[in-house]
């Protein structure tokens, strides 16, 4: 496959509402289907993953495939790879920022264990992301450089919005 083939195949993704259930949004991927949160447009807010863990989700996801492959390509003793991501928004004009955890399991000795600290910041995802927020990565046994009065809350983002309520027929 050549760059010009590759840069050419996309993957479209579908958000919609669903008249079934009230106008609450639904995500499609393929055959996937999952709810979205976020505001209804009469008021409520609506369950499930909001724009924000989608976000958080695709950086996580990147991270542990990222890391999963360097761990093969090098035959590296890695049998399991969690990735705990979180959200913060830059206080005072700062730059919004994600905080990664992974959590390493396997015989991996301190040499292994910072390789594969350091292929996570080769995941395309954070990449892209890096260019308008921070991303810090961390081992498990490091303690957050955020506090909690710093982390995200889409309710307060909504706040925030001018969503229009639309009013019943």
């Amino acid at each position: 496959m050549t760059p010009r083939d590759k840069a050419s195949k996309r993957r479209e993704v579908f958000v919609a509402s669903d008249p079934a259930n009230h106008g609450t949004l639904v995500g499609q991927v393929d055959g996937s289907q999952f709810p979205i949160g976020g505001p209804d447009g009469i008021g409520h807010v609506s369950p499930g993953p909001n724009p924000y863990d989608l976000l958080s989700t695709s950086l996580a996801a990147c991270t542990a495939m990222t890391v999963r492959f360097h761990a093969r390509r090098r035959k590296l003793p890695l049998v399991r790879v969690k990735v705990g991501v979180s959200f913060h928004h830059g206080a005072n004009g700062e730059r919004d920022s994600f905080e990664r955890t992974l959590v390493l399991e396997g015989e991996l000795d301190t040499q292994q264990r910072a390789f594969l600290l350091e292929a996570a910041n080769l995941c395309p995802i954070g990449e892209l992301l890096g260019i308008s927020a921070d991303i810090h990565t961390r081992p498990d046994a490091a303690t957050s450089s955020h506090n909690a009065s710093t982390q995200a809350s889409y309710e307060d983002d909504l706040a925030e919005l001018h969503i229009p309520y639309i009013e019943a027929d």
